[in-house]
């Protein structure tokens, strides 16, 4: 990593949003020239009460702040302390997303690189789940003068970067640095302080060129990280470097998660038709295959552009042309010594192609078992089956981003999202006919298999009446 000065910050704050929640503590250490330089530390007066639980956590109470300095009283302390440095912290949305509304609350823009050391110890150690503060002392044996206090936790976080060079090497350390504290190279045609704006939370971003086109749709669980992502000198390819010039203006939606933020990207894509994001534009019409038995018992395949929710386990694959369900016809056919004219894939009245050379086991000519084939083509067909709707009736799914405190509450029906909303309540004032026609999207169908049924997330699903009482 260039030389530069590392400040290592911790807060301490009245609860978990930004938005709504004030700083009560901050403490600061800086390395320069991998030496510890000065630290400071301040109590901050909230001008907003704390919970009990707050209390318990950090041992801070009302009395102890009442006469501590407000944060505008101090931003231009704590200004020049994080002057000129890599801003560190562990778990740097919180501390980094905290000092920028602060001093937005004052009208006062603020920005520095900043490093996250939990991102650090994701990289260094892949092979552990949990890197938590908690999770690093112990693992590291790194002590902790006072836990859950502002300078006590940035002393652990101090002591888990010295830990990382010692074990690693300072070179490899100042390497995965770099490549996590990227500066973007802001597009020509853009402010300066474009990127000050964005927030680190989910949401879904938008690049608009010259006259109002809309260039890009894109998400991100932060949206402030992907968007300069975009820019990264690294990452400047030609094409990269064409959408930059493009670039008039950059806007944004905030949305509770992830799923939120993944929904209303594929929507937008899909109505709005931005210019760089053909891949994920909606198929005019879907193809599917679909099974029948012939009048010899056989199960023959056909490519139908027609499908019915209420059967969809009746249906294998989505395919956006004609073409791509033909590709996977003759991959099974081949990978299963399935019959091509069975298959849809030959017009043949006696024996197809591959039966001549010995490569079809005779089902086109009434040669094979019925039972033998059939069975071949249920396994060939398996991967392919769609999945019926789990649910009698619609779904919610909620979702909440504790940090900007937006909540947010999907209903989903026959894999077809039919509306965001506020909250459950929301929905029993909610009329169906106020969303869009649903239809049945391949994107939006896998999005939501992976999302329900992928084992990575626990979604918290409320299951809902068919529909609201009108």
């Amino acid at each position: 990593m260039a030389s530069s000065d590392l400040v290592f910050v911790d807060l301490e704050t009245t609860g978990g949003v930004a938005q709504r929640d004030r700083i009560t503590e901050i403490a600061v250490i800086r390395i320069a020239n991998g030496e510890e330089v000065c630290r400071w530390s301040s109590l901050v007066n909230p001008q907003q009460p704390l919970t009990p639980f707050i209390q318990r956590l950090t041992g801070l109470t009302d009395q102890m702040l009442a006469d501590a300095p407000t944060f505008a009283e101090l931003a231009d302390e704590i200004e020049q302390q994080l002057a000129d440095a890599v801003f560190v912290a562990h778990n740097a949305r919180f501390d980094y997303g905290f000092l920028k509304n602060e001093f937005r609350r004052i009208d006062r823009a603020w920005h520095a690189r900043n490093l996250c050391t939990v991102k650090l110890s994701r990289a260094m150690y892949p092979e552990h789940r949990k890197h938590g503060l908690d999770q690093l002392i112990a693992r590291h044996n790194l002590s902790c003068s006072a836990r859950h206090r502002a300078m006590g936790d940035a002393e652990a976080t101090l002591m888990f970067y010295q830990h990382l060079i010692a074990e690693f090497g300072a070179e490899r350390i100042s390497e995965q640095v770099e490549k996590l504290i990227l500066r973007p190279t802001i597009p020509p045609n853009l402010p300066p302080d474009i990127f000050d704006s964005l927030p680190t939370s989910p949401g879904v971003y938008r690049f608009w060129g010259e006259q109002g086109a809309l260039l890009y749709v894109g998400k991100s669980v932060n949206i402030y990280q992907r968007v300069t992502s975009h820019f990264q000198d690294d990452h400047r390819l030609h094409k990269s470097q064409q959408l930059s010039q493009q670039i008039f203006d950059i806007d944004y939606t905030q949305t509770a998660g992830d799923l939120g933020a993944q929904l209303l990207e594929l929507q937008q894509i899909k109505t709005l038709k931005p210019i760089h994001n053909r891949r994920s534009r909606a198929a005019k019409e879907l193809k599917t295959i679909r099974l029948q038995t012939n009048q010899h018992g056989y199960l023959s395949a056909s490519i139908e552009h027609h499908i019915d929710m209420s059967d969809l386990p009746a249906h294998y694959g989505l395919f956006k042309t004609k073409k791509e369900a033909e590709k996977a016809l003759n991959g099974l056919v081949k990978s299963y010594q399935l019959c091509p004219a069975l298959c849809g894939l030959e017009q043949s009245q006696g024996a197809c192609f591959k039966a001549q050379l010995g490569q079809c086991k005779g089902a086109c000519q009434q040669q094979e078992q019925v039972l033998a084939y059939n069975t071949r083509v249920t396994l060939a067909m398996q991967g392919l089956k769609l999945k019926s709707w789990p649910w009698d009736g619609p779904i919610g799914i909620r979702e909440h981003d504790s940090f900007s405190d937006i909540r947010q509450f999907h209903v989903i029906w026959q894999w077809c999202h039919l509306v965001t909303l506020n909250d459950e309540q929301a929905f029993y004032q909610w009329l169906p006919e106020q969303a869009p026609e649903p239809s049945f999207d391949r994107d939006c169908y896998q999005l939501l298999q992976r999302y329900l049924f992928g084992g990575k997330t626990t979604p918290d699903v409320v299951v809902l009446p068919s529909w609201p009482a009108q």
